[in-house]
């Protein structure tokens, strides 16, 4: 009982969740009020002490207080100038990054964010050091132009990749935590950076289970294009279908073992199941095949093998990550039951009895 009320606990907590994942899509922010902290406030107290010596600096130069030559304090103006603006590009950032994304609740979303606004920082201050260095703006323009071509030309891949990264935040095929199969790669996503992604790999060569195993996969982003991507952990259900199976004589009790193989998964996986299967049908309410029958509890099926035995079949719910612990809890759970009976669940022949 205790195992199936944490299970219920864990699935309340995980809808939970989702709700705010959607709120968060949803554009609305959270409850909570961001606040600096004392890392946050060392920062800004360090650029606004740049900003001042920076500013004092600027009015000196103005002022010819340093005896320089003409061009040299017009070269030290200009490079002044733009250290100011860098500085209040970084201060500002800092004021977007704790007092906006910080106000995004939802983990993977403030990842991006900060992604984005990194890149879009160091841009903008790529574009302030080049006003900086060429005072001829159609000079820097066509250099600039030049040097992107040729750039462009060599790079494609790179390009290609950082192309890849923007579909990644735009349709979100995946995100971070996400578990999903791209070409022969399988595994947990743990970073997507401009040019590539990073897999916690499961199972693998060497196991057979899905256990972690070991090893992590990186691959281009621009392979997101022109592949086909399992996403297991898709946020409105980020349940999959799993299925045990036994083989089974035809001389068997199958109404027998369907009963004891359900009631065993039900007992599991509890009311989590029918939660889950209510969100599965809403989706499917939106869709073409809306008219597919979902059952709410576990089932059980029969069907003939191919190896002169019969196979029962049942069939449920779980999140995909934990897909391993269940099944296994279950199989033992069934054999248990099953094993106490064995005129009514006959088994083929060479185990146990």
């Amino acid at each position: 009982m205790s195992e199936r009320v944490r299970e219920q606990a864990k699935q309340l907590e995980q809808q939970k969740d989702v709700r705010e994942a959607l709120d968060q899509t949803a554009g609305r922010p959270s409850p909570e009020t961001p606040k600096a902290a004392t890392r946050d406030k060392v920062w800004f107290g360090s650029y606004v002490f740049l900003l001042v010596g920076l500013g004092v600096l600027y009015y000196l130069l103005t002022l010819r207080f340093f005896g320089l030559p003409d061009s040299m304090v017009d070269f030290l103006l200009r490079y002044a100038r733009g250290a100011i603006l860098i500085v209040l590009v970084l201060t500002l950032a800092k004021a977007i990054d704790v007092y906006l994304i910080g106000r995004v609740h939802d983990t993977v979303n403030r990842f991006n964010l900060r992604r984005i606004m990194r890149l879009l920082i160091g841009l903008v201050i790529l574009f302030i050091i080049i006003s900086v260095v060429f005072i001829n703006w159609y000079t820097a323009v066509v250099s600039l132009g030049v040097v992107s071509l040729i750039f462009g030309f060599a790079m494609q891949t790179v390009l290609s990749s950082f192309i890849g990264w923007i579909y990644i935040l735009v349709r979100q095929p995946y995100r971070v935590g996400d578990r999903i199969k791209i070409g022969d790669a399988t595994g947990d996503v743990i970073d997507v950076s401009y040019l590539d992604t990073t897999l916690w790999e499961f199972g693998g060569q060497y196991l057979s289970t899905d256990h972690p195993s070991g090893r992590i996969i990186k691959f281009p982003n621009s392979q997101v294009l022109g592949s086909t991507v399992y996403n297991y952990s898709w946020p409105l259900f980020p349940y999959i279908w799993n299925e045990i199976k036994f083989n089974l004589a035809y001389g068997s009790d199958l109404e027998f073992v369907g009963r004891v193989m359900q009631e065993t998964a039900e007992e599991e996986i509890g009311e989590g199941m029918m939660e889950r299967v209510r969100v599965y049908r809403e989706l499917l309410a939106k869709t073409p095949v809306d008219q597919l029958e979902v059952k709410e509890r576990p089932s059980v099926v029969f069907r003939v093998s191919e190896n002169t035995w019969l196979e029962a079949i049942v069939r449920y719910l779980v999140v995909p990550k934990e897909q391993g612990h269940v099944k296994t809890r279950l199989i033992k759970k069934m054999l248990a039951r099953l094993n106490v009976e064995p005129e009514r669940a006959m088994f083929p022949k060479g185990d146990s009895r």
